[in-house]
Protein backbone atom coordinates (compact mmCIF):
# COMPACT_ATOMS: atom_id res chain seq x y z
CA UNK A 1 0.00 0.00 0.00
CA UNK A 2 1.12 3.60 -0.82
CA UNK A 3 0.43 6.50 1.45
CA UNK A 4 0.17 9.41 -1.11
CA UNK A 5 -0.91 13.69 -0.67
CA UNK A 6 0.34 13.48 2.97
CA UNK A 7 3.14 15.25 5.14
CA UNK A 8 5.14 13.13 6.96
CA UNK A 9 6.46 14.10 10.25
CA UNK A 10 9.02 11.05 10.93
CA UNK A 11 9.94 11.28 14.70
CA UNK A 12 13.50 10.33 14.07
CA UNK A 13 15.80 11.71 16.76
CA UNK A 14 16.75 14.38 14.44
CA UNK A 15 13.02 14.97 12.97
CA UNK A 16 11.67 16.00 9.57
CA UNK A 17 8.69 16.97 8.37
CA UNK A 18 8.31 15.95 4.78
CA UNK A 19 6.52 17.53 1.94
CA UNK A 20 5.93 15.60 -1.51
CA UNK A 21 7.13 11.93 -0.03
CA UNK A 22 4.82 9.13 -0.16
CA UNK A 23 5.55 5.91 1.79
CA UNK A 24 5.15 2.46 1.30
CA UNK A 25 3.69 -0.42 3.50
CA UNK A 26 4.26 -4.06 2.88
CA UNK A 27 4.04 -6.65 5.24
CA UNK A 28 2.66 -4.90 7.82
CA UNK A 29 6.32 -2.78 8.43
CA UNK A 30 7.23 0.30 6.47
CA UNK A 31 9.61 -0.54 3.39
CA UNK A 32 9.83 2.94 1.53
CA UNK A 33 9.80 6.40 1.85
CA UNK A 34 10.74 8.58 -1.18
CA UNK A 35 9.60 11.47 -3.97
CA UNK A 36 6.08 10.84 -4.47
CA UNK A 37 6.46 10.62 -8.25
CA UNK A 38 8.98 8.17 -7.94
CA UNK A 39 7.85 5.31 -5.71
CA UNK A 40 4.48 6.18 -7.85
CA UNK A 41 5.90 4.71 -10.62
CA UNK A 42 8.46 2.03 -9.14
CA UNK A 43 5.09 0.58 -7.40
CA UNK A 44 2.04 1.46 -9.77
CA UNK A 45 -0.25 -1.29 -8.81
CA UNK A 46 -0.20 -0.70 -5.18
CA UNK A 47 -3.46 -0.20 -3.69
CA UNK A 48 -3.32 3.72 -2.70
CA UNK A 49 -4.52 5.42 0.65
CA UNK A 50 -4.76 9.14 0.11
CA UNK A 51 -3.92 11.29 2.80
CA UNK A 52 -5.49 14.35 1.31
CA UNK A 53 -3.05 17.24 2.68
CA UNK A 54 -3.43 15.56 6.42
CA UNK A 55 0.25 14.68 8.35
CA UNK A 56 1.00 11.42 8.55
CA UNK A 57 2.56 10.40 12.12
CA UNK A 58 3.78 7.49 13.76
CA UNK A 59 0.68 6.59 16.21
CA UNK A 60 0.83 7.42 19.77
CA UNK A 61 2.19 5.34 22.72
CA UNK A 62 0.96 5.22 26.57
CA UNK A 63 3.54 3.53 28.89
CA UNK A 64 0.81 2.54 31.39
CA UNK A 65 -2.96 2.35 31.50
CA UNK A 66 -5.84 0.73 33.46
CA UNK A 67 -8.29 -0.75 30.67
CA UNK A 68 -10.21 -1.99 34.03
CA UNK A 69 -11.15 1.31 35.14
CA UNK A 70 -13.53 2.53 32.63
CA UNK A 71 -16.31 1.94 34.95
CA UNK A 72 -15.34 4.39 37.08
CA UNK A 73 -16.93 6.80 34.48
CA UNK A 74 -19.73 8.36 35.62
CA UNK A 75 -20.09 6.30 39.00
CA UNK A 76 -20.18 8.13 42.43
CA UNK A 77 -18.89 7.01 45.66
CA UNK A 78 -20.78 6.62 48.58
CA UNK A 79 -20.40 8.42 51.60
CA UNK A 80 -17.96 11.37 51.86
CA UNK A 81 -15.43 12.03 49.46
CA UNK A 82 -12.27 10.13 49.56
CA UNK A 83 -9.80 12.29 51.93
CA UNK A 84 -6.41 10.90 50.54
CA UNK A 85 -4.75 8.92 48.28
CA UNK A 86 -4.88 5.71 50.04
CA UNK A 87 -8.72 6.35 50.65
CA UNK A 88 -9.15 6.88 46.90
CA UNK A 89 -7.82 3.14 46.54
CA UNK A 90 -10.29 1.73 49.85
CA UNK A 91 -13.58 3.70 48.27
CA UNK A 92 -12.85 3.64 44.27
CA UNK A 93 -10.03 1.34 43.13
CA UNK A 94 -10.66 -1.61 45.41
CA UNK A 95 -14.14 -2.01 45.34
CA UNK A 96 -14.64 -1.81 41.71
CA UNK A 97 -11.93 -4.25 40.86
CA UNK A 98 -13.46 -6.47 43.04
CA UNK A 99 -17.14 -6.15 41.21
CA UNK A 100 -15.56 -7.03 37.76
CA UNK A 101 -16.68 -10.14 36.43
CA UNK A 102 -15.64 -11.94 33.12
CA UNK A 103 -17.85 -10.40 31.00
CA UNK A 104 -17.00 -6.79 32.87
CA UNK A 105 -13.78 -7.49 32.44
CA UNK A 106 -13.97 -8.00 28.19
CA UNK A 107 -16.24 -5.27 28.22
CA UNK A 108 -13.73 -2.95 29.87
CA UNK A 109 -11.00 -3.84 27.75
CA UNK A 110 -12.89 -3.22 24.76
CA UNK A 111 -14.18 0.00 25.14
CA UNK A 112 -10.53 1.38 26.33
CA UNK A 113 -8.73 -0.17 23.07
CA UNK A 114 -12.05 1.35 20.97
CA UNK A 115 -11.31 4.76 22.67
CA UNK A 116 -7.66 4.49 22.20
CA UNK A 117 -8.23 3.39 18.15
CA UNK A 118 -10.26 6.65 17.87
CA UNK A 119 -7.94 8.90 19.37
CA UNK A 120 -4.63 7.75 17.61
CA UNK A 121 -3.01 5.57 20.07
CA UNK A 122 -1.77 2.66 19.03
CA UNK A 123 0.54 0.83 21.61
CA UNK A 124 -0.77 0.50 25.15
CA UNK A 125 0.91 -1.37 28.42
CA UNK A 126 -1.92 -2.57 30.66
CA UNK A 127 -1.76 -3.33 33.97
CA UNK A 128 -5.16 -5.25 35.08
CA UNK A 129 -6.80 -6.60 38.28
CA UNK A 130 -9.91 -8.20 38.64
CA UNK A 131 -9.97 -10.39 42.50
CA UNK A 132 -13.50 -12.09 41.81
CA UNK A 133 -12.00 -12.88 38.01
CA UNK A 134 -8.02 -13.81 37.94
CA UNK A 135 -7.56 -17.07 36.18
CA UNK A 136 -7.80 -16.07 32.20
CA UNK A 137 -8.74 -12.82 33.00
CA UNK A 138 -5.78 -12.06 30.72
CA UNK A 139 -6.65 -13.84 28.23
CA UNK A 140 -9.97 -12.40 28.29
CA UNK A 141 -7.94 -8.95 27.38
CA UNK A 142 -5.61 -11.18 24.84
CA UNK A 143 -8.51 -12.24 22.36
CA UNK A 144 -9.69 -8.54 22.49
CA UNK A 145 -6.89 -7.64 21.70
CA UNK A 146 -5.99 -9.86 19.03
CA UNK A 147 -9.78 -8.97 17.53
CA UNK A 148 -9.44 -4.81 17.51
CA UNK A 149 -5.18 -5.28 15.90
CA UNK A 150 -4.36 -3.04 18.31
CA UNK A 151 -0.58 -3.37 20.32
CA UNK A 152 -0.56 -4.15 23.79
CA UNK A 153 1.50 -5.15 27.10
CA UNK A 154 -0.81 -7.36 29.42
CA UNK A 155 0.26 -8.17 32.94
CA UNK A 156 -1.72 -8.97 36.21
CA UNK A 157 -1.67 -7.00 39.66
CA UNK A 158 0.16 -9.06 42.20
CA UNK A 159 -1.22 -8.11 45.47
CA UNK A 160 -1.48 -9.13 49.27
CA UNK A 161 -4.63 -6.80 49.64
CA UNK A 162 -7.57 -9.78 49.57
CA UNK A 163 -5.22 -12.74 50.77
CA UNK A 164 -2.45 -14.73 50.41
CA UNK A 165 -4.55 -17.06 48.09
CA UNK A 166 -5.29 -14.28 45.47
CA UNK A 167 -1.87 -13.21 46.09
CA UNK A 168 -0.64 -16.86 44.94
CA UNK A 169 -3.83 -16.79 41.94
CA UNK A 170 -2.53 -13.39 40.71
CA UNK A 171 1.24 -14.48 40.51
CA UNK A 172 0.16 -17.70 38.21
CA UNK A 173 -2.07 -16.03 36.03
CA UNK A 174 0.87 -13.52 35.27
CA UNK A 175 3.08 -16.43 34.80
CA UNK A 176 0.96 -18.45 32.37
CA UNK A 177 0.18 -15.08 30.41
CA UNK A 178 3.94 -15.03 30.22
CA UNK A 179 5.08 -17.93 29.34
CA UNK A 180 1.97 -18.74 26.75
CA UNK A 181 3.69 -14.89 25.07
CA UNK A 182 6.99 -16.30 24.97
CA UNK A 183 6.55 -19.52 24.00
CA UNK A 184 3.99 -18.64 21.33
CA UNK A 185 4.86 -15.03 20.02
CA UNK A 186 1.48 -13.57 19.21
CA UNK A 187 -0.05 -11.90 16.91
CA UNK A 188 3.05 -10.69 15.57
CA UNK A 189 4.39 -8.79 17.50
CA UNK A 190 1.36 -7.13 18.81
CA UNK A 191 1.59 -8.49 22.21
CA UNK A 192 4.07 -8.57 25.09
CA UNK A 193 4.05 -9.60 28.55
CA UNK A 194 5.01 -8.18 31.97
CA UNK A 195 4.98 -9.61 35.86
CA UNK A 196 2.22 -7.25 37.50
CA UNK A 197 2.29 -6.07 40.70
CA UNK A 198 0.28 -3.25 42.45
CA UNK A 199 2.72 -1.33 45.04
CA UNK A 200 5.20 -1.95 47.63
CA UNK A 201 2.65 -1.29 50.28
CA UNK A 202 0.29 -3.91 49.29
CA UNK A 203 3.08 -6.52 48.64
CA UNK A 204 4.55 -8.46 51.47
CA UNK A 205 8.20 -9.75 51.10
CA UNK A 206 7.03 -13.31 50.84
CA UNK A 207 4.68 -12.49 47.43
CA UNK A 208 7.54 -10.47 46.27
CA UNK A 209 9.98 -13.91 46.70
CA UNK A 210 7.13 -15.59 45.29
CA UNK A 211 7.26 -13.65 42.07
CA UNK A 212 10.71 -13.44 41.40
CA UNK A 213 10.86 -16.93 41.36
CA UNK A 214 7.62 -17.44 39.29
CA UNK A 215 8.59 -14.56 36.93
CA UNK A 216 9.74 -16.18 33.20
CA UNK A 217 12.82 -14.80 32.05
CA UNK A 218 12.85 -11.85 29.33
CA UNK A 219 10.35 -10.07 31.23
CA UNK A 220 10.30 -7.36 33.28
CA UNK A 221 7.76 -6.16 36.69
CA UNK A 222 5.04 -3.56 36.23
CA UNK A 223 4.53 -1.95 39.39
CA UNK A 224 3.17 1.26 41.30
CA UNK A 225 5.91 3.02 42.80
CA UNK A 226 6.03 5.69 45.56
CA UNK A 227 2.31 7.54 43.89
CA UNK A 228 1.95 9.06 47.52
CA UNK A 229 3.99 9.36 50.31
CA UNK A 230 1.97 6.08 52.06
CA UNK A 231 4.02 3.59 49.88
CA UNK A 232 7.53 5.48 51.27
CA UNK A 233 6.06 4.95 54.82
CA UNK A 234 5.00 2.15 54.43
CA UNK A 235 7.74 0.36 52.87
CA UNK A 236 9.88 1.90 55.56
CA UNK A 237 7.36 0.26 58.63
CA UNK A 238 7.94 -3.34 56.85
CA UNK A 239 12.12 -3.12 56.34
CA UNK A 240 13.66 0.03 57.35
CA UNK A 241 14.30 1.07 53.64
CA UNK A 242 12.21 3.50 51.35
CA UNK A 243 10.30 1.93 48.64
CA UNK A 244 12.73 1.94 45.83
CA UNK A 245 15.52 0.24 48.15
CA UNK A 246 13.41 -2.22 48.66
CA UNK A 247 12.36 -3.41 45.62
CA UNK A 248 15.68 -3.42 44.25
CA UNK A 249 16.55 -5.68 47.60
CA UNK A 250 14.53 -8.50 45.91
CA UNK A 251 16.03 -7.87 42.37
CA UNK A 252 12.13 -6.55 40.82
CA UNK A 253 14.12 -3.65 39.30
CA UNK A 254 16.07 -4.52 35.97
CA UNK A 255 16.25 -3.15 32.41
CA UNK A 256 12.88 -4.09 31.46
CA UNK A 257 11.22 -3.35 34.55
CA UNK A 258 8.24 -0.32 34.45
CA UNK A 259 7.68 1.69 37.92
CA UNK A 260 4.41 4.00 37.65
CA UNK A 261 4.79 7.15 38.67
CA UNK A 262 7.76 7.37 41.15
CA UNK A 263 6.17 11.07 42.57
CA UNK A 264 7.80 10.80 46.25
CA UNK A 265 11.35 9.20 45.70
CA UNK A 266 14.37 10.93 47.09
CA UNK A 267 18.10 11.13 45.29
CA UNK A 268 19.48 7.50 46.23
CA UNK A 269 16.13 6.09 44.82
CA UNK A 270 16.72 7.83 41.40
CA UNK A 271 20.40 6.65 41.42
CA UNK A 272 18.79 3.13 42.12
CA UNK A 273 16.06 3.71 39.17
CA UNK A 274 18.80 5.05 36.74
CA UNK A 275 21.64 2.11 37.82
CA UNK A 276 18.98 -0.60 37.24
CA UNK A 277 17.95 1.00 33.69
CA UNK A 278 14.24 0.67 35.36
CA UNK A 279 11.50 2.60 32.63
CA UNK A 280 9.62 5.54 34.84
CA UNK A 281 6.24 6.45 33.49
CA UNK A 282 4.66 9.53 34.36
CA UNK A 283 1.05 10.28 34.59
CA UNK A 284 0.04 13.94 35.47
CA UNK A 285 -3.22 13.83 34.53
CA UNK A 286 -3.97 11.26 37.03
CA UNK A 287 -1.27 12.67 40.04
CA UNK A 288 -3.51 16.30 39.42
CA UNK A 289 -6.70 14.02 40.25
CA UNK A 290 -5.45 12.49 42.85
CA UNK A 291 -3.98 14.61 44.63
CA UNK A 292 -0.55 12.90 45.02
CA UNK A 293 1.97 15.75 43.59
CA UNK A 294 3.72 15.32 40.42
CA UNK A 295 7.20 13.38 40.30
CA UNK A 296 10.89 15.03 39.95
CA UNK A 297 10.53 14.54 35.68
CA UNK A 298 13.74 16.79 35.17
CA UNK A 299 15.40 15.31 37.47
CA UNK A 300 15.25 11.95 37.05
CA UNK A 301 15.66 12.63 33.46
CA UNK A 302 18.93 14.54 34.06
CA UNK A 303 19.76 11.75 36.40
CA UNK A 304 19.82 9.33 33.53
CA UNK A 305 16.32 7.96 34.33
CA UNK A 306 14.26 6.58 31.00
CA UNK A 307 10.89 8.97 31.61
CA UNK A 308 7.83 7.77 30.11
CA UNK A 309 4.13 9.24 29.22
CA UNK A 310 1.42 7.44 30.38
CA UNK A 311 -2.31 7.83 31.47
CA UNK A 312 -3.35 5.76 34.32
CA UNK A 313 -6.57 4.57 32.64
CA UNK A 314 -7.47 8.10 32.22
CA UNK A 315 -9.00 8.73 28.54
CA UNK A 316 -6.36 7.27 25.94
CA UNK A 317 -6.26 10.97 24.31
CA UNK A 318 -2.11 11.15 25.08
CA UNK A 319 -1.99 14.55 23.64
CA UNK A 320 -4.03 15.14 26.63
CA UNK A 321 -1.00 13.83 28.39
CA UNK A 322 1.45 16.17 27.03
CA UNK A 323 -0.60 19.64 27.64
CA UNK A 324 -0.95 18.45 31.40
CA UNK A 325 2.75 17.67 31.43
CA UNK A 326 3.40 21.09 30.00
CA UNK A 327 1.42 22.91 32.17
CA UNK A 328 1.25 21.23 35.43
CA UNK A 329 4.65 21.11 36.03
CA UNK A 330 4.93 25.34 35.48
CA UNK A 331 2.22 25.51 37.94
CA UNK A 332 3.80 23.18 40.80
CA UNK A 333 6.95 24.87 40.49
CA UNK A 334 5.47 28.12 40.17
CA UNK A 335 7.68 28.97 37.13
CA UNK A 336 6.79 29.20 33.88
CA UNK A 337 10.19 27.85 32.26
CA UNK A 338 9.48 24.57 33.92
CA UNK A 339 9.25 21.79 31.60
CA UNK A 340 10.15 22.29 27.97
CA UNK A 341 8.33 21.04 25.40
CA UNK A 342 11.49 19.62 24.21
CA UNK A 343 11.12 17.10 27.11
CA UNK A 344 7.74 16.20 26.86
CA UNK A 345 8.42 14.93 23.16
CA UNK A 346 11.51 13.00 24.07
CA UNK A 347 9.31 11.43 26.78
CA UNK A 348 6.47 10.57 24.39
CA UNK A 349 8.18 10.03 21.58
CA UNK A 350 11.42 8.86 22.03
CA UNK A 351 11.43 7.15 25.46
CA UNK A 352 7.88 5.44 24.65
CA UNK A 353 9.43 4.55 21.45
CA UNK A 354 12.12 2.75 23.06
CA UNK A 355 10.09 1.78 25.42
CA UNK A 356 8.14 -0.90 22.95
CA UNK A 357 11.16 -1.54 21.47
CA UNK A 358 12.39 -2.93 24.88
CA UNK A 359 9.66 -4.84 25.80
CA UNK A 360 7.78 -6.12 22.10
CA UNK A 361 10.77 -8.59 20.41
CA UNK A 362 12.11 -7.48 17.39
CA UNK A 363 10.05 -4.66 16.32
CA UNK A 364 10.68 -0.59 16.23
CA UNK A 365 7.15 1.73 16.31
CA UNK A 366 7.21 5.40 17.17
CA UNK A 367 8.75 6.56 13.83
CA UNK A 368 8.65 6.64 10.49
CA UNK A 369 11.77 4.97 8.81
CA UNK A 370 11.91 1.95 6.23
CA UNK A 371 11.68 -1.51 8.85
CA UNK A 372 9.54 0.20 11.19
CA UNK A 373 6.21 -1.44 11.78
CA UNK A 374 3.40 0.40 10.02
CA UNK A 375 1.44 1.97 13.08
CA UNK A 376 0.67 5.17 11.67
CA UNK A 377 -1.97 8.00 12.26
CA UNK A 378 -3.49 10.51 9.85
CA UNK A 379 -3.96 13.77 11.39
CA UNK A 380 -6.40 16.93 9.61
CA UNK A 381 -4.13 19.61 11.10
CA UNK A 382 -3.47 22.72 8.95
CA UNK A 383 -1.73 25.37 10.54
CA UNK A 384 -1.89 29.05 10.24
CA UNK A 385 1.56 29.61 11.42
CA UNK A 386 4.61 27.57 10.07
CA UNK A 387 5.25 24.05 10.90
CA UNK A 388 8.78 22.88 11.51
CA UNK A 389 10.14 19.90 13.06
CA UNK A 390 11.39 22.04 15.58
CA UNK A 391 8.36 23.47 16.77
CA UNK A 392 5.98 20.38 16.28
CA UNK A 393 5.58 19.82 20.16
CA UNK A 394 4.66 23.05 20.56
CA UNK A 395 1.81 22.62 17.85
CA UNK A 396 0.61 19.97 19.21
CA UNK A 397 0.58 21.30 22.55
CA UNK A 398 -1.25 24.31 21.73
CA UNK A 399 -2.67 23.19 18.70
CA UNK A 400 -3.69 19.69 18.55
CA UNK A 401 -6.63 17.50 19.90
CA UNK A 402 -7.27 13.86 19.39
CA UNK A 403 -11.05 14.51 17.05
CA UNK A 404 -8.08 15.99 14.09
CA UNK A 405 -7.09 11.94 13.78
CA UNK A 406 -9.31 10.55 11.10
CA UNK A 407 -7.51 7.26 10.20
CA UNK A 408 -5.48 4.86 12.71
CA UNK A 409 -3.58 1.58 10.97
CA UNK A 410 -1.76 -0.85 13.16
CA UNK A 411 0.89 -3.20 11.01
CA UNK A 412 -0.37 -1.52 7.87
CA UNK A 413 -3.83 -2.71 8.89
CA UNK A 414 -6.42 0.04 8.88
CA UNK A 415 -8.47 0.19 11.98
CA UNK A 416 -10.35 3.24 11.95
CA UNK A 417 -10.55 5.28 8.58
CA UNK A 418 -12.34 8.51 8.11
CA UNK A 419 -13.12 8.27 11.64
CA UNK A 420 -14.92 5.40 11.05
CA UNK A 421 -14.03 2.41 13.26
CA UNK A 422 -13.59 -0.60 11.35
CA UNK A 423 -12.02 -3.43 13.05
CA UNK A 424 -15.02 -3.90 15.66
CA UNK A 425 -18.33 -3.36 15.94
CA UNK A 426 -18.31 -0.19 17.73
CA UNK A 427 -22.24 0.02 18.52
CA UNK A 428 -22.90 -3.29 19.76
CA UNK A 429 -19.75 -2.44 21.78
CA UNK A 430 -20.90 0.41 23.83
CA UNK A 431 -23.86 -1.36 23.44
CA UNK A 432 -23.30 -4.55 25.36
CA UNK A 433 -21.07 -2.85 27.56
CA UNK A 434 -23.59 -0.33 28.92
CA UNK A 435 -25.92 -3.08 29.84
CA UNK A 436 -22.99 -4.24 32.14
CA UNK A 437 -22.39 -1.56 33.93
CA UNK A 438 -25.95 -1.39 36.46
CA UNK A 439 -24.36 -4.68 37.39
CA UNK A 440 -21.00 -3.49 38.07
CA UNK A 441 -22.03 -0.57 40.30
CA UNK A 442 -24.43 -2.75 42.24
CA UNK A 443 -21.93 -5.07 43.50
CA UNK A 444 -19.06 -1.98 43.85
CA UNK A 445 -22.00 -0.55 46.10
CA UNK A 446 -22.71 -3.43 47.55
CA UNK A 447 -19.10 -3.20 49.44
CA UNK A 448 -20.03 -0.43 51.46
Amino acid sequence: MLITNGILVTWEDENRILEGYAMRIDGGKITHIANQPELLMQFPTDEKLDAHGQLIMPGNICAHTHFYGAYSRGMGIPGESPNGFVQILEKLWWPLDKALDRQSVKASAQVCILDAIRHGTTTLFDHHASPSYIEGSLDEIYEVVDESGIRASLCYEVTDRNGLDQADAGIRENARFANFVLKNHPLNGRVSATFGLHASLTVSDRTLEKSLAAKPDGIGFHIHVAESEADEYDSLAKSGMRTVDRLDKFGILGPKTIVAHAVHIDARETELLAKNGVWVTHQPRSNMNNAVGLAAVESMDRAGVKMCLGNDGFSNTMWDEWKATYLAHKLWHHDPRRMNGSLVAKMAINQNRNLVNNQFSGIKVGILEPGAQADLILVDYHPFTPLTAGNIPWHIIFGFNESLITTTLVDGVILMKDRQIICMDEEKVFAEAKKLAPGVWKRYTAQF
